[in-house]
C-alpha cells in the first residue's frame, strides 16, 4: 500500500488517480474532524470539500519530506477558522437529538450518546477553540503530538499545555452539569 507522502508525490507529477486515493483515505475521518469543529454537517463537508481542492492547488509547493496528514489537518483548521472570523459568526452547539429527530442518516448526528459521552460532547464544543482543536486532533483523529503541533503551528509543549487544559476544563463541565 502507497504512503500519503507517495501518493502526494505522484499528484505533483499530474496523476489525478493520487487525488481519489487520498480522498478515499482521508475524507471521512476529515469530515468528522470538522463536523466536531463545527457542529454543522453541510459546512463540515464544504469545508472538506474545499481542503481537498485546497490540497489540489497547493500541492506544487508541498515540500518533502513533511508529512501529508498534518497538512492536510492543517489546511481544514484553517480553513473551519477563517470561516468563522470571515462570517463573523459564534461557535453554535448542533444538539445531536435535533439531528436524530431531522431524519438525517448521518452517523455522526445519528449517535445517540448517553450519560458522560453526552455530557463530554455538549463539554467539548464549550471549549475554547485552540483547546477543541487540539482534544479533536488528539482523543477523536488520534493525531500524535508532534502533527497536532504541525497542524497547529505550535510547539509541542503548547499542544501539551492546550490538551491538560482542554481536559481540566472538560472534567470541571462534566461535573457542573451533573
Amino acid at each position: 500500500m502507497q504512503t500519503d507522502e507517495e501518493l502526494a508525490r505522484y499528484l505533483q507529477q499530474g496523476n489525478r488517480t493520487a487525488l481519489a486515493r487520498l480522498v478515499e483515505r482521508h475524507h471521512s475521518l476529515l469530515l468528522g474532524f470538522l463536523y466536531r469543529m463545527t457542529g454543522d454537517r453541510a459546512l463540515a463537508e464544504d469545508l472538506a470539500q474545499e481542503t481537498f481542492i485546497r490540497v489540489l492547488r497547493g500541492i506544487r509547493q508541498y515540500d518533502y519530506p513533511r508529512p501529508f496528514k498534518p497538512w492536510l489537518y492543517s489546511i481544514a483548521t484553517h480553513l473551519a477558522r477563517d470561516h468563522y472570523k470571515r462570517a463573523e459568526m459564534r461557535y453554535t452547539v448542533l444538539m445531536l437529538e435535533d439531528a436524530a429527530e431531522a431524519g438525517t442518516d448521518a452517523p455522526e448526528e445519528v449517535l445517540v450518546l448517553d450519560g458522560e459521552a453526552r455530557q463530554v460532547a455538549v463539554a467539548i464544543t464549550q471549549l475554547p477553540d485552540h483547546q477543541r482543536e487540539a482534544v479533536i486532533l488528539r482523543y477523536y483523529q488520534e493525531l500524535s503530538l508532534a502533527e497536532i503541533a504541525e497542524i497547529m503551528q505550535v510547539p509541542v509543549g503548547t499542544v501539551k499545555s492546550r490538551l491538560s487544559l482542554g481536559l481540566k476544563r472538560l472534567r470541571e463541565a462534566v461535573v457542573e452539569q451533573e
